[in-house]
């Protein structure tokens, strides 16, 4: 049961159906889910097999279709194709097909300069979108100078909280830093917690007041046994040997190609979605 307190929305980050039905029996609830290349490879459906580029669309497509019907007054994010290649108007195309699959699309670019450019257009077009692969708080700073304009709802930043622990940065101060930034700005951008590890991921960034928090059913599950629980005044988030995230100010009235936007890991995560798609195609 939803936990009358519980401000932040919750999402489930999975491509498999079987797993937001799941999620949806252990908390009686969800907000909407994530998706996206990496994720729909890990669906049991694909494990073996090759598909041609059209199937494997049709594929992600039925997934999503599958989703949305579980989910009818959340959110579900579907991620354009990108290399260190695509460029804005295949992400556009894309974007566009993708939103008229469902009713409740957000479309998930990344965080790039095509992917900034993609963003623009969309927002003018009246589409939704998740930005992601965010790292930086200039990033953050860029999606909200580049869909001024959007209503609140519309536009989700997703900071990738495991992927800087993993190299030895607290990835949690990014969350926090730019909820403290959009609250500032009064910004549109919802901040939705991405690459939610723990337990104590989870129960921080409720703490911190994340707009939204996508998390895998294995920290749904442990959320559950812990009894649905939200985070008192007194819990504190234990990090060890991480280096902190110092907070900047910046100006979010600059247009976002004034802001320092390159990141190497999300670089590296565009590469990683990239590659898990191909290895679905025949």
């Amino acid at each position: 049961m939803k936990p009358n307190n519980l401000a932040t929305k919750i999402f489930l980050d999975s491509g498999d159906p079987i797993e937001t039905k799941k999620t949806l029996e252990i908390l009686d609830f969800l907000d909407g889910q994530t998706t996206n290349p990496s994720l729909i490879a890990k669906n049991p459906q694909t494990a073996g097999k090759k598909f041609s580029k059209e199937e494997i669309y049709e594929f992600y497509k039925k997934v999503v279709k599958e989703i949305a019907l579980m989910i009818q007054q959340g959110s579900v994010s579907v991620e354009v194709y990108a290399d260190k290649n695509t460029k804005a108007e295949s992400m556009i195309v894309q974007g566009k097909e993708m939103f008229s699959w469902i009713p409740n699309a957000h479309i998930k670019l990344p965080t790039n300069t095509e992917g900034l450019k993609a963003a623009e257009s969309l927002v003018q077009d009246g589409l939704r979108v998740n930005m992601t692969l965010v790292f930086s708080q200039e990033q953050a700073a860029a999606v909200h100078a580049a869909t001024k304009g959007a209503n609140k709802g519309d536009v989700f930043v997703s900071p990738f909280v495991g992927r800087l622990d993993d190299r030895g940065e607290n990835g949690m101060d990014l969350i926090k830093n730019i909820i403290e930034m959009y609250k500032k700005a009064d910004s549109h951008v919802e901040v939705l917690a991405a690459s939610v590890r723990s337990l104590d991921h989870f129960m921080y960034s409720l703490q911190l007041g994340s707009d939204i928090i996508t998390a895998p059913l294995k920290v749904y599950q442990e959320w559950n046994e812990k009894g649905i629980k939200i985070p008192d005044a007194n819990y504190q988030y234990l990090f060890k040997n991480l280096i902190p995230m110092p907070y900047h100010e910046l100006d979010l009235s600059k247009s976002w190609q004034e802001f320092n936007i390159n990141h190497g890991l999300t670089d590296a995560g565009i590469e990683h979605f990239a590659k898990d798609w191909n290895n679905l195609i025949r």
